[in-house]
């Protein structure tokens, strides 16, 4: 069986911010006045409560030349996840548009694509299933949707993450080149997480689940460690949940 650790790098090859989001930012935010707009509309003042954090390990599981598409389930079963990510520069908060925002992470068993029964069950391996990336708009928002991660031996739930510029895309989808900007990861609150876990098609997984506060690469640094803000889609866990992070880099 492959090994599955994931050290944290030991260097940092670049700065990134997080910029505060959902409740974080409602208690750091200016309030919205007619001479003060709100923060979408004003990158500047949101930089004021711009955090610097580091990048994170990009673990063993990554696969190049992914597909460019906004749904990575294909027939993946778990409940749905819709992620909406902010690129923007780290100096000016300026949103970046065109920035391939990819993906990659585990399904409702643990099981990467392309590496299926590393987490000991066996089902069709495609290689291409919950990977992938879009193309931030003008505002720089990349809007994914995926599945909520099942978990693996040794680590809490969480989602890979890369962001590039200047990638070319191909003719079967993917893309290629490009410079990459960030590596990180994102996390998942821990009390939704054992909601999740509950229902059945989570809890056929029958690893034990490492929570954040048990994870080697997680820091509790919350919004500094890539910790999404999520939003219930219905009244219960099975309906799925809305995630957001806005995602600063290093651009020049």
């Amino acid at each position: 069986m492959t090994d599955t650790s994931e050290a944290p790098q030991t260097q940092i090859r670049r700065r990134t911010v997080l910029i505060a989001t959902g409740a974080t930012a409602a208690s750091l935010a200016v309030a919205a006045t007619p001479e003060a707009p709100t923060a979408r509309t004003a990158p500047v003042a949101a930089a004021a409560v711009c955090t610097l954090t580091k990048e994170m390990t990009e673990g063993p599981y990554y696969l190049d030349g992914q597909l460019v598409r906004a749904d990575l389930r294909e027939d993946k079963t778990g409940i749905p996840l819709k992620l909406s990510l902010t690129v923007v520069d780290d100096d000016t908060c300026v949103p970046l548009g065109n920035a391939l925002v990819e993906l990659w992470h585990c399904d409702a068993l643990g099981e990467y694509s392309g590496f299926v029964g590393n987490n000991g069950h066996d089902e069709p391996d495609n290689g291409k299933f919950l990977r992938g990336g879009v193309l931030t708009g003008s505002d720089g928002v990349a809007a994914i949707t995926t599945v909520y991660p099942g978990w693996y031996r040794g680590r809490c739930v969480h989602i890979h993450i890369k962001a590039h510029t200047d990638v070319t895309l191909t003719a079967d989808g993917s893309f290629t080149g490009g410079q990459e900007l960030h590596t990180g990861q994102l996390f998942f609150d821990e009390t939704i997480t054992t909601g999740v876990a509950a229902l059945a098609t989570y809890a056929a997984n029958t690893v034990p689940r490492t929570t954040l506060a048990q994870d080697s690469i997680y820091d509790d640094g919350g919004a500094a460690s890539g910790l999404l803000a999520l939003t219930a889609l219905g009244s219960s866990p099975s309906a799925g949940y809305a995630g957001a992070l806005t995602l600063g880099v290093e651009s020049s």
